[in-house]
């Protein structure tokens, strides 16, 4: 193995490293709900799904309608409030966070987090690889 590869192994490794520990912080849920993103493969979409919560005292989401906890394996089936769809990132992005409001994202980190996620959704659309989302 030469040099060049070895350093973008280690490089890869740190990178990889760095993002576990981030992905560890407390991080506060957006007051305005989350997105559940998905691949309509035979029209070649991203699909994002946007629910409504409300945060309970100790910061976790409740159903604004019921107020019991959301959690990520109930296999409780909600309708999402909205639902954008577009061919890229940026399409939908620009969807979310332009135009006519009310825009359904409160907090920089939720933004940037769903940035991210979109652009993978995207990759993943055009390569035929699956998505999951993050």
């Amino acid at each position: 193995m030469n040099t060049n590869s070895q350093t973008k192994q280690a490089i890869s490794r740190e990178v990889r490293e760095i993002d576990k520990k981030l992905s560890q912080r407390f991080i506060a849920l957006d007051t305005s709900g989350y997105f559940l993103i998905k691949l309509e493969r035979s029209a070649m979409e991203i699909v994002v799904e946007h629910y409504t919560n409300d945060i309970d005292e100790l910061g976790r989401a409740t159903d604004p309608d019921t107020g019991e906890l959301l959690g990520c394996s109930s296999g409780e089936k909600r309708s999402p409030s909205k639902v954008y769809r577009g061919r890229t990132a940026k399409e939908v992005g620009i969807h979310l966070t332009e135009g006519e409001g009310p825009y359904p994202l409160s907090k920089i980190d939720h933004a940037l987090y769903l940035g991210r996620e979109l652009q993978r959704a995207e990759a993943c659309l055009l390569s035929g690889s699956p998505y999951v989302q993050d």
